[in-house]
């Protein structure tokens, strides 16, 4: 059974989202504790495409971050392909 629920272009509201009603609310009240909190990079689009996923980028500045300080770390080891007889 369906329900008939008349359509709506972008600039209506239902009236039980009428807003203009509400009191105190403050635009970006938490905005600067947000910031404080979250770690977002934007990559350059060239950049991003050499890294498929957070994993990857996690993973070549570690690689980064140890050579720095000389720690061992999540390096790949690239082995030489077998002698050809």
């Amino acid at each position: 059974m369906k329900k008939n629920i008349p359509s709506l272009n972008g600039s209506e509201l239902r009236p039980e989202y009428d807003f203009s009603s509400m009191k105190g609310g403050i635009r970006g009240k938490h905005v600067d504790r947000l910031r404080k909190a979250s770690n977002i990079v934007l990559l350059e689009p060239e950049v991003a495409q050499a890294f498929p996923n957070s994993q990857a980028v996690n993973q070549a500045l570690r690689g980064i971050l140890n050579r720095r300080t000389g720690k061992p770390g999540n390096r790949t080891i690239r082995r030489a392909p077998p002698k050809r007889k």
